[in-house]
């Protein structure tokens, strides 16, 4: 009898911080009716992944069970198709979203799911693997709280957390559509702000202030996409509600977005982007698969300008 086929994958036994993160050999499962088994070469980190395998409560909201896995964002090479499956061939190159369970070297997806933690989608030429790998849940936030704001020519908008992964995209995007992007940031991020196309401003106190200093005549919009403090200014300098969006906060009367909301055909288009250099993502960091620790730990800090990507 043939021993089934090895590989590696980050699993942990517990809810908890980095330190609960291992890689571990496990079987490589054979792809069923339906499925593609992808041969995952890079995962990109987001804050998501140790966010909802942090505690049991948040674990469940997401699905989630012990023991599991981690990383939802990946990019590789279909290695197996399964029965019924149309549009994809061995050798294909993809990228996507698999729940929890993408750092990995080998992930199972379904194609026909429509769900954008079970997705796949042909990696354009002119995208790497690693870049790939950072498309998922930051480009399809990004695309949905841009969207949920409407901007247009004409509109000045606040984006905090501009850095971040969801920041990076969301600046470019929101300047592809033509709006003014003020950023806000630490000091230390300000030449890396305005290089992505926004103008820095501190965060913290008196933000509304130095706001208000770079656009006498107003704000249209905000992006808050690290907690309140962008609503609030927003709020403070008269921004309608309907104008100001969330990713990380509920605030009553606020609209929230959530990558769930940008469809295939969204992500595709941001894919083009990459590909032909109108939008780039940064990547701050990559660490091979053995040091998930190291780059978790780094992740969660909230202080990287880009992106985090585990090679495999």
């Amino acid at each position: 009898m043939q021993e089934q086929q090895k590989g590696r994958a980050v699993q942990l036994d517990a809810w908890g911080g980095p330190e609960v993160l291992d890689v571990r050999e496990v079987p490589v499962p054979e792809a069923g009716p339906g499925q593609l088994r992808v041969r995952v070469t890079a995962a990109g980190l987001n804050p998501m992944d140790w966010i909802m395998t942090a505690d049991a409560d948040t674990a469940a909201r997401f699905g989630l069970s012990l023991p599991a896995g981690f990383g939802t964002d990946y990019a590789g090479v279909v290695d197996q198709v399964g029965d019924g499956v149309t549009g994809y061939a061995p050798g294909d190159r993809v990228f996507g979203g698999a729940l929890s369970r993408a750092v990995a070297d080998y992930v199972m997806i379904d194609p026909a799911d429509g769900n954008a933690a079970n997705e796949a989608h042909h990696t354009p030429d002119g995208i790497d693997d690693l870049t790939a790998a950072t498309l998922t849940i930051a480009g399809r936030t990004a695309l949905a709280a841009v969207g949920v704001a409407d901007l247009g020519p004409g509109d000045t908008v606040l984006i905090g957390g501009a850095g971040g992964g969801v920041g990076v995209f969301a600046v470019q995007l929101a300047r592809l559509a033509g709006a003014r992007v003020i950023g806000t940031g630490s000091p230390a991020s300000a030449d890396f702000l305005r290089d992505l196309g926004a103008e820095p401003v501190a965060y913290g106190d008196g933000l509304a202030d130095r706001v208000q200093a770079l656009a006498p005549k107003g704000i249209t919009a905000a992006l808050d996409l690290h907690g309140t403090e962008t609503v609030e200014t927003a709020r403070e300098l008269g921004v309608p509600d309907k104008r100001i969006c969330t990713i990380a906060a509920q605030v009553e009367g606020v609209p929230a977005a959530n990558g769930a909301t940008a469809t295939p055909s969204d992500l595709a288009e941001l894919a083009r982007l990459v590909a032909t250099g109108e939008i780039r993502m940064p990547i701050a960091a990559t660490f091979p698969v053995d040091k998930i620790r190291e780059a978790t730990e780094l992740q969660a800090a909230r202080h990287v300008r880009g992106k985090i990507v585990i090679a495999l």
